[in-house]
């Protein structure tokens, strides 16, 4: 792997030139921009595990495609054990960042798109896979950070891609060229794109034959001509904007994972990087295992956010006197539990995974989606008994410039203090944290990321195999799987 720390990543950003604007001015440098710097830092810590011997294990992987030692990040599955692997690093990785470290969509991209591939080629004897291949073997061996491009815009949600006033609000082919094709369009809420080398273009849904021109998946350079990258705001930006240290929460790592607005203004790809290109067909079972993958990291990663948010509450009531209470602990033994039942809803759909016709193993995607419409109310439950448990100080709580001020400093340090011993800073800032973990951008992605709670109950019933449960049912009460015919030809 070229890029083999977290100093190296950093690094190679550097040497990028991507076109992005963030409150409505232009961002030079991704990894020392204020707004972008944590971000950077969060995503370099996929990198610096994969230094460090303890995490080596989990944190890379042998390729199956040259057998050359590369990150998991880059790596398709190919057995229950790296799915598993998968979802122990990324609790980690939550540990340690309490934020998204932004790297899962383009991985799990990369192996959505590697299974499709295999299948459109076998079809229709295209050559999409060998091309993916070789891309991504340039992705392994440089170890560089893709992110995943999705969702689209949708304009009108009541029409689809071809209905609409705008044609550009799925991003579609625009003009088809001997050696390549043009792109225009959008993709939104992109994490970690700010601070990726490359983008892995998706279609955002399951298309049908009059919407060929939208069936496109390609693989397009951060700084690529035409592509203008918009940085999104977050809750509690303009404390981490002007370097509060203690007020901005979570400073070393920001807020979610940077999400950014990508537009593609006539940005041409040439033929060698797209993996699909109007084959409708085959756009459902992209997007499908897209989604179970996606969906099955949410137990993991945000298990390990959780883990920080239930030590911080922890360690709040202990310096506040409060922790021998037995309503405190009830509490934090609820976050516990739900902590635990969402890793182990992660665990469990990697553990019932199955190799797809390319050999890449798929999660259970059932599981996939109970386990995500979890986080959608788990997350949201743990969060308010943290809120619970801090209680109203976290909200009220004056600016570090009021702690550290001449004039009313004295003030703030008399009456937010706790058991003697503990600095009233300490106090202030794991109280920082605690509201930089339960509120704004953070619970939102929790709710919507990788798709809406109605997205899972979607694929939740259409999964549920009704059909097969009503035949046990009727077996059990020794009802016939066929009523029999009375003569004159009622039903029996």
């Amino acid at each position: 792997m070229k890029l083999k720390n977290g100093a190296a990543y950093i690094d190679s950003l550097r040497q990028l030139h991507p076109r992005i604007y963030y409150k409505g001015k232009p961002i030079m440098d991704v990894t020392r921009h204020p707004a972008t710097a944590p971000h950077v830092r969060a995503a370099a810590m996929t990198y610096a595990l994969a230094a460090k011997p303890q995490y080596k294990e989990l944190a890379t992987a042998t390729s199956h495609l040259t057998g050359r030692t590369i990150s998991r990040f880059t790596h398709v599955h190919q057995s229950v054990e790296d799915l598993i692997k998968k979802i122990k690093l990324l609790r980690v990785l939550g540990q340690k960042t309490g934020t998204c470290f932004q790297r899962c969509v383009g991985f799990d991209g990369i192996n959505a798109v590697y299974s499709v591939a295999y299948e459109v080629d076998r079809k229709y004897g295209t050559d999409y896979l060998e091309r993916f291949k070789t891309w991504l073997i340039g992705m392994q061996d440089e170890n560089k950070m893709v992110v995943g491009a999705m969702t689209d815009p949708k304009g009108d949600r009541s029409k689809g891609p071809v209905e609409q006033s705008d044609p550009d609000q799925y991003v579609r082919v625009v003009e088809r060229r001997p050696d390549g094709v043009v792109i225009r369009g959008a993709k939104l809420h992109m994490t970690g794109a700010v601070n990726s080398h490359e983008i892995l273009v998706m279609p955002t849904t399951a298309l049908d034959e009059h919407a060929r021109d939208y069936a496109i998946v390609c693989a397009i350079p951060i700084d690529a001509p035409g592509i203008t990258l918009i940085f999104g705001r977050q809750a509690g930006d303009d404390r981490r904007d002007q370097l509060e240290r203690i007020d901005a929460g979570k400073p070393r790592f920001g807020a979610v994972g940077g999400e950014a607005v990508i537009a593609f203004e006539d940005v041409f790809v040439p033929n060698e990087r797209i993996f699909l290109n109007g084959e409708t067909d085959l756009t459902g079972a992209l997007v499908y295992r897209f989604a179970a993958h996606h969906r099955a990291n949410y137990g993991a990663c945000k298990t390990g956010l959780m883990d920080v948010l239930t030590g911080a509450v922890s360690y709040l009531a202990q310096i506040q006197g409060a922790a021998k209470g037995s309503h405190i602990r009830d509490k934090v033994t609820e976050m516990i539990h739900l902590s635990e039942t969402l890793y182990s809803s992660s665990i469990a759909c990697s553990a019932e995974g199955s190799p797809t016709p390319s050999g890449a193993y798929l999660v259970d995607t059932m599981l996939a989606n109970v386990c995500k419409h979890n986080v959608t109310r788990f997350h949201f439950e743990v969060a308010r008994l943290a809120v619970d448990i801090a209680g109203g100080f976290i909200a009220t709580l004056p600016s570090e410039h009021d702690l550290d001020s001449a004039e009313v400093g004295h003030i703030v340090r008399k009456y937010f203090s706790g058991i003697a011993g503990i600095p009233v800073r300490d106090r202030i800032k794991i109280g920082r944290l605690i509201e930089a973990m339960t509120g704004g951008t953070a619970m939102v992605e929790s709710m919507h990321g990788a798709g809406s709670p109605q997205a899972q109950r979607i694929m939740i019933f259409r999964e549920g195999r009704l059909d097969e449960k009503i035949k046990l049912a009727k077996a059990l009460a020794g009802i016939s799987h066929r009523g029999k015919k009375k003569k004159g030809g009622a039903m029996a």
